[in-house]
C-alpha cells in the first residue's frame, strides 16, 4: 500500500521505517523535497520517495499526519484535497504552559476533530497518539502487543487503519467515533507526564489483555 508520511521528523521517520520494513511503499510528503537533510529518513524507509505533501497526498492509498501541532494548519493546507482518503492522525494538541506541556484544548472538542475540520474531504482516524515514538516500529517486540485505540466516523477508514497498526505490530481496538480524541488525547498526555515528569520508561506501552 502506498502511505504518505505528512513531514520527516522524528515520528514521521520512526513510522516510515516500520511500514516499509512491513512491505508498504512509502512518500515522504515535505516542503522542500530536494533538501539534503531528508534523504537519511527515506533511506532509513527503504527509499521512500520525497514529494511535496500535496503530491504525496494525491498519489496514496493512506496518509497520516506527522507534524507538530503548531504545524497542523499549514501541513494540511498544503496538502490540498484528500480526495476521500484515510488520514491517520497520531498528533496531540499540545503547547508550552506554565507547568511544562498542556493539551490546548480538550472538553467539548479535540485535536482529532480539528484536523477532520481542516482537511479537505479526508476520513480522519485518531490513532498512534498514546505511545512515544520509540514504541511506534517496535511493537512487534514486545512480549504482547501494545494496545492502540482507534477513533473515527468512517468504519471503512477505521478498518483501512486497524490493519496498518496491526502490521506493525499494535493490538488495535476500536473507541467508537472521532469525538472520543477527547479521551485519547488526555489519555496521552498521562503517558507524556509519566515520562517527562515520573522518569518512566519512553519505550512503555499499555497492554489491553482480558483473563484467561
Amino acid at each position: 500500500m502506498e502511505i504518505a508520511i505528512i513531514g520527516a521528523g522524528n515520528v514521521g521517520g520512526v513510522l516510515a521505517r516500520g511500514w516499509a520494513a512491513a512491505g508498504h511503499d512509502i512518500l515522504l510528503g515535505v516542503r522542500a523535497p530536494g533538501d539534503p537533510k531528508y534523504r537519511p529518513v527515506a533511506e532509513a524507509a527503504g527509499g521512500a520517495r520525497l514529494m511535496t505533501m500535496g503530491e504525496a497526498v494525491a498519489a496514496c492509498a493512506v496518509a497520516v499526519l506527522t507534524v507538530p501541532w503548531d504545524a497542523v494548519p499549514a501541513a494540511l493546507a498544503a496538502c490540498g484535497d484528500f480526495g476521500g482518503r484515510t488520514l491517520i492522525d497520531p498528533t496531540n494538541p499540545v503547547v508550552f504552559g506554565a507547568d511544562g506541556v498542556v493539551l490546548a484544548m480538550g472538553f467539548d472538542r479535540s485535536g482529532g476533530e480539528e484536523v477532520a475540520r481542516l482537511a479537505r474531504n479526508a476520513r480522519v482516524v485518531k490513532a498512534l497518539n498514546t505511545v512515544g515514538s520509540g514504541v511506534m516500529d517496535k511493537a512487534k517486540d514486545y512480549p504482547a502487543p501494545p494496545a492502540m485505540y482507534v477513533a473515527g466516523d468512517d468504519d471503512a477508514a477505521k478498518a483501512q487503519t486497524t490493519v496498518l497498526l496491526a502490521d506493525l505490530g499494535f493490538a488495535p481496538i476500536d473507541a467508537g467515533g472521532l469525538k472520543i480524541a477527547r479521551l485519547l488525547e488526555p489519555m496521552a498526555m498521562v503517558w507524556i507526564n509519566q515520562v517527562v515528569n515520573r522518569g518512566a520508561d519512553p519505550f512503555g506501552a499499555l497492554v489491553f489483555m482480558s483473563p484467561g
